[in-house]
């Protein structure tokens, strides 16, 4: 498979300018570290790369005065940092080279995000770009890709998913033991070691619960229960699993009426593969009861990639009320309510009676096999 342009690359060049730092996040192996290998071929200017990872870099850069940071940076006036959240202290040492070294560009990776906003969070606040990289989106693919093939490819993406490298590897087998050592050696890497959390069973134990949950509510207080923690616990493993992209939470949407429900929110994996690895279930659809929920894991994860790169403000959230009317997606934005029904195969659905009626006003569409390509590239249908 050819190399795929990532769909920020253009986006963080642009935004790369002095006295600003880029911070790039996104789950582990998704590809933070090609993307800025590809921007650096693209800087006419020199530049410094450092691995934070690396003991020595750490070093160079922990507890240094500015004439040092000087004398490391030299004539190079871009510095790109990868693992950056590995190094102590790192939000102060940036805010200080941002500001004391004249014509300094800044670019800076970390696999963690909760770590990195709490270390650089304050010291950087309004000195910075935050971005987000996620498994490869279909937004991503369209260079490279006619509608036929991507229609071939889909069943392959809604049980396999689309991390990158999983994209390059043809044999289903190789695919499934990728996604084993992703899960055990990478994925809860940053929880269990920066989080210091000493019982990760619990932790892989919620997580599948939420797997077989996928496009419905979850009771905090019934996981607790089921997993043997108290509900403080579970909430803040929740968290922390959104915070390392393995999990996107929604809540419900409500004009405080009282048959809608919102207390209970809903879950969904930024990666189908990563979803049916934890129940592990690789099984083509044709021998699935739970393609409406792998279709709806899809469908909603790419369209908040879309949401993401292209820099599109939305609120989102699902429709349900207490005699069980429901609406899987609903998008707040430029003014408006625009809620779509998702289903798999289905070519017609009837709104539902009482959202017709609490919100005329509000675009209706059905997002099925036949157009979910438009809406997970596209912004309006």
């Amino acid at each position: 498979m050819q190399v795929i342009k990532r769909a920020l690359q253009d986006k963080i060049l642009s935004r790369l300018r002095a006295g600003k730092v880029i911070v790039l996040t996104g789950a582990r192996r998704t590809g933070k570290t090609f993307l800025i290998r590809e921007i650096m071929k693209n800087l006419n200017r020199p530049h410094l790369y450092l691995n934070g990872e690396d003991y020595i870099t750490a070093l160079k850069l922990q507890k240094k005065g500015l004439d040092e940071y000087r004398n490391l940076i030299g004539e190079n006036k871009f510095l790109i940092i990868d693992e950056a959240q590995k190094i102590e202290n790192i939000g102060q040492i940036l805010k200080l080279m941002i500001d004391e070294i004249e014509g300094l560009h800044i670019l800076i990776t970390g696999s963690s995000a909760f770590d990195m906003l709490n270390t650089i969070g304050e010291p950087l606040t309004g000195r910075k770009y935050s971005y987000q990289l996620h498994p490869i989106a279909q937004i991503e693919l369209m260079a490279y890709e006619n509608p036929i093939t991507t229609q071939s490819l889909l069943s392959s993406r809604l049980i396999y998913g689309s991390y990158p490298e999983v994209l390059t590897i043809h044999d289903n087998n190789e695919k499934i033991e990728y996604l084993t050592d992703l899960i055990n050696s990478y994925l809860l890497k940053d929880i269990l070691v920066l989080d210091r959390i000493k019982n990760s069973s619990k932790l892989v134990n919620i997580i599948r619960l939420l797997a077989f949950q996928v496009g419905h509510e979850v009771s905090i207080n019934e996981l607790a229960q089921n997993v043997g923690l108290n509900k403080l616990t579970v909430e803040r493993y929740l968290d922390l699993l959104t915070k390392v992209f393995v999990i996107y939470r929604v809540e419900g949407y409500s004009r405080n009426l009282r048959k809608e429900i919102s207390k209970s929110p809903r879950y969904y994996f930024w990666d189908n593969g990563i979803r049916n690895m934890l129940i592990a279930n690789f099984n083509d659809l044709s021998l699935r009861n739970d393609v409406g929920q792998l279709w709806e894991n899809y469908i909603i994860s790419e369209r908040i990639k879309l949401q993401q790169y292209q820099g599109w403000p939305s609120n989102n959230y699902f429709w349900r009320t207490y005699d069980q009317q429901e609406i899987d997606w609903i998008e707040e934005r430029d003014g408006s309510l625009f809620a779509y029904e998702i289903k798999y195969k289905s070519a017609q659905t009837k709104i539902p009676g009482a959202w017709s009626r609490n919100y005329p006003n509000a675009k209706f569409t059905l997002i099925n096999t036949e157009n979910y390509l438009k809406f997970i590239t596209q912004k309006d249908l």
